[in-house]
């Protein structure tokens, strides 16, 4: 049976923090029902590397944390294949992340871990940082 974005990182296990956030920010649905999304997914251990009090202090400002999520967030569906040595994509939030191809895919200064988890509404790369725009 096939999965949203939403339901795919509930079964991946280690996505639990973002999930958490993801329905903070109000979020959940759109993830579950709208796409295709490209979606650069933060691990647990990712977001608790964050300095202290930067998960709890963003959980408690919605606005706030639905930009640092939006910025995780491309509009549609983009494999590890389709990705060109040096690219930008535009994110929902509407800053650009730059993408390469090094031995591996980075963006930004995160790498992908794992790539290319389908999903019914897009595709999920977990990787192994929080993202977080520029002011």
């Amino acid at each position: 049976m096939p999965h949203n974005i939403v339901e795919t990182a509930r079964e991946a296990g280690t996505l639990r923090t973002l999930l958490t956030a993801v329905d903070a920010a109000g979020l959940g649905d759109t993830l579950a029902d709208e796409g295709p999304f490209t979606v650069f997914a933060p691990t647990d251990d990712a977001f608790a590397a964050l300095p202290h009090g930067t998960v709890q202090g963003l959980l408690a400002d919605p606005p706030a944390l639905a930009r640092v999520l939006t910025y995780h967030l491309v509009p549609g569906r983009i494999t590890s294949a389709e990705i060109t040595d040096d690219s930008e994509q535009e994110t929902v939030e509407g800053s650009v992340l730059k993408i390469a191809r090094n031995g591996g895919v980075t963006v930004n200064d995160a790498t992908v871990i794992q790539a290319d988890v389908e999903a019914d509404n897009g595709v999920i790369h977990v990787i192994d940082r929080v993202l977080i725009p520029a002011a």
